[in-house]
């Protein structure tokens, strides 16, 4: 099946090849960081996540968010999603790939990550962090292989592929759960020290993946001819829908415990977030864009006119991956640095050298989904006709 990502129209050919320019880019500035160091980025002693780790944290949920396809497809038979279940797990695939590439990009000393294989250290949770991930790839990309080649010679999936597909559901939440408390469990870092982080994680991650899982179905269909159909993008629109509800519903409780306990070092990761501390002020545009246009996005998704309507539904997921991506991703990361401990105000800005390596790997990510996407669109089509 390899040899159906190499044909394609003139487009297609562009498109790939646009993408491994950005990522030669991205590798040339990488290179440079490998040989400098992470002062070519904008992170400092204060601030020592950026950018890559915030595109961790967003991407992990991505990945996470294929079970809303698994779960009702092979679970509760709903038909509806047989012919995008495997966009899903290939969405989590190339995701799952892109977490592991900014994790590498964010090492001052990327050889080290080996150090988690040579001494694992099972109380630590960034090893638990890299089983999950590891794992949850090599179960989406072996269920969507074996079924999509099983569905391409018209005969059953092999009886053993059923056991790792019902391991992939709760293993997808596990992935989330783990990251978020990788964060949430650092001592010291108020904003992050919350009870509710791995929640708030899975419900932006259930209304983000499938929010990009729709517009990949509309892109598609524009330049694919593959329709993934109406019922099928409709329920993914209303797991947008309640996903973003109890999104913002978690944030409102994280507001109010914030702000009704009045404990300082609490509130004022959140101050400096929306308000702005002295001249620290530069998320504050950020975090008020996402806002905005979470309730926005949701204010469309929740009118039953307006969600049935394709245009105004492209761009309310758009306003949704946008919304989540800053306040998951960027915001969530940022603002937990800041305030330090010691009450001290370091602005971060992502640096050029950050922002083009960060380009090329998400052209990574989207040429690996590109290829993975034209193999199954390919051999659906070929079944179709």
């Amino acid at each position: 099946m390899l040899e159906k990502a190499l044909k394609g129209s003139k487009g297609y050919a562009f498109w790939i090849v646009a993408l491994l320019a950005i990522i030669v880019i991205g590798g040339i500035f990488y290179l440079q960081q490998l040989s400098y160091g992470l002062g070519l980025t904008g992170m400092s002693r204060d601030v020592s996540w950026g950018l890559y780790i915030a595109q961790f944290t967003f991407l992990v949920g991505i990945a996470a968010s294929a079970v809303m396809l698994v779960l009702p497809y092979y679970l509760h038979d709903h038909k509806a999603f047989g012919r995008i279940t495997i966009l899903g797990e290939f969405l989590a695939v190339a995701a799952i790939i892109m977490c592991i590439s900014f994790v590498i990009v964010d090492l001052g000393r990327p050889d080290r990550v080996f150090n988690l294989l040579l001494h694992p250290t099972p109380n630590s949770i960034l090893f638990w962090d890299m089983v999950v991930l590891s794992g949850y790839f090599l179960l989406n990309i072996v269920i969507g292989w074996v079924v999509l080649n099983a569905e391409r010679n018209e005969v059953p999936p092999p009886g053993w592929v059923k056991p790792l597909i019902y391991l992939s559901i709760p293993w997808a939440v596990s992935i989330h759960t783990v990251t978020a408390f990788l964060i949430s469990g650092m001592a010291g870092r108020g904003f992050w020290n919350t009870a509710i982080m791995a929640p708030r994680f899975l419900a932006s991650a259930f209304a983000s993946g499938p929010a990009l899982l729709i517009l990949f179905a509309y892109v598609i269909r524009r330049f694919a001819g593959f329709d993934a159909g109406r019922q099928a993008i409709q329920s993914l629109a209303k797991i947008v829908t309640y996903a973003m509800v109890i999104s913002l519903f978690f944030l409102g409780c994280e507001f109010f415990t914030v702000f009704y306990t009045q404990i300082p070092d609490h509130m004022n990761h959140f101050i400096y977030l929306y308000r702005g501390i002295g001249d620290g002020s530069n998320l504050v545009p950020f975090a008020w864009l996402s806002g905005i246009t979470g309730i926005l996005a949701t204010i469309l998704l929740l009118v039953p006119k307006t969600r049935n309507n394709p245009k105004i539904l492209g761009a309310a997921c758009i306003l949704v991956f946008l919304s989540l991506w800053i306040e998951k991703g960027f915001a969530l990361i940022i603002a937990g640095f800041i305030p330090s401990p010691m009450k001290k105000i370091m602005e971060y800005a992502p640096s050029g050298v950050e922002i083009m390596i960060t380009l090329g790997v998400w052209a990574l990510g989207l040429l690996i989904l590109t290829l993975l996407y034209k193999i199954a669109i390919s051999v659906k089509q070929e079944l179709e006709l």
